[in-house]
């Protein structure tokens, strides 16, 4: 059992994460595990439980060298190595030489990534997908995931943990629940439907969306998977390396990883405004909150959905108070039905800003 689990004659294979850029950087991630391409097919209760372990149980290989080759439309062919680290991670933050400019509309642009295996002959490469946000955009989107998205059910009581813990650790991404209304939401934030793909290369909306998360990074490929099969937008994802820490364990994790993700984004696009989307279960409303009330010339919106039923605390009502005394616009509920007919309302189809949002929200529209 063990040994089918955890194959010591697993391929070394480096696992691209969803990069970005902007005019003057271009960011993207990848990881080197021994590890197969994972499979999601659906496959009972022991199937799914031992697709779950190994993707939780990752073989990571340090040291490997990866080597990125990108080239932009200005002609300059950018060549970078990096070397992964003990937990398998390679990351690049590459400067460009000249200012390469944001395309129109937003696209989704490739790097391929090199690496020499000890078992290959020759190199063996793999595609990173950089998403370049277009310049019409105006407004882009970062949401959350688990239980913004992606039903988890273990939010609220131990029972309810207890109840569900097959969901997280057994379930592949096509039984997995969509939490209603979802798609149509975020179809509507984003401009438009993303397409479906065999192929699975990831389709640009007009407005760029971004996801932040306290899950580990081990689900990338879940995730993605999910949303491909639930026709939701893909976009750069910020997971989390999981610790044997408090840090990075407790709840101080989720708040401080999502707000130094948002702020990173914001950083980045310091000509775009963004929409945050979260939920009641990890901090969302009083890290989001905080953010828009101290920014809200960056803060387009903020949609909280309620899914735990919990009592606002003493930080959501200071964050909820922040955001209405600086006219960011703000809904709270459980049903994505009535987020999107607030966005109705409002006129909000960020074809033309958002002035309209806030004169509604403020009651200064009838």
């Amino acid at each position: 059992m063990l040994r089918a689990l955890f194959p010591g004659n697993a391929p070394v294979r480096v696992q691209p994460f969803f990069g970005y850029r902007n005019d003057r950087t271009l960011v993207v991630s990848a990881r080197a595990l021994r590890r197969r391409e994972p499979v999601f097919d659906t496959r009972g209760f022991w199937g799914g439980l031992g697709t779950m372990i190994r993707q939780y149980a990752s073989h990571e290989v340090p040291g490997l060298d990866v080597h990125l080759e990108f080239e932009t439309g200005a002609g300059e062919l950018i060549r970078q190595s990096a070397t992964t680290e003990n937990e398998g991670f390679a990351r690049f933050e590459i400067p460009f030489a000249e200012s390469y400019d944001l395309p129109l509309d937003t696209a989704w642009e490739r790097a391929t990534l090199r690496w020499q295996a000890d078992d290959a002959e020759a190199p063996l490469e793999k595609t990173a997908f950089i998403l370049a946000p277009g310049r019409s955009a105006g407004v882009g989107v970062i949401s959350d995931i688990d239980d913004t998205i992606l039903e988890t059910g273990i939010t609220g009581s131990f029972r309810a943990i207890a109840r569900n813990w097959r969901r997280v650790m057994a379930q592949m991404p096509g039984e997995r629940i969509v939490v209603p209304g979802a798609p149509d939401f975020f179809a509507a934030l984003g401009g438009s439907a993303p397409l479906r793909d065999a192929s699975r290369v990831p389709q640009p909306v007009p407005r760029p969306i971004f996801y932040v998360s306290s899950s580990p990074w081990n689900l990338f490929s879940y995730l993605v998977t999910f949303k491909h099969q639930r026709e939701l937008p893909l976009g750069p994802i910020m997971l989390r390396d999981w610790g044997l820490n408090r840090r990075t364990l407790g709840s101080e994790g989720h708040g401080s990883h999502k707000q130094a993700s948002v702020e990173r984004i914001l950083a980045a696009y310091p000509h775009m405004r963004f929409v945050l989307v979260g939920d009641d279960t990890q901090k969302d409303l009083s890290v989001f909150g905080s953010i828009a009330a101290a920014r809200p010339d960056r803060i387009a919106g903020v949609f909280i959905r309620q899914s735990a039923g919990r009592s606002l605390s003493g930080a959501d009502v200071s964050a909820q108070s922040g955001m209405a005394a600086a006219g960011v616009p703000f809904w709270m509920g459980s049903d994505y039905a009535e987020a999107r007919a607030f966005l109705a309302e409002a006129g909000l189809d960020f074809d033309t800003g958002t002035d309209e949002l806030v004169r509604v929200a403020s009651g200064e529209v009838s």
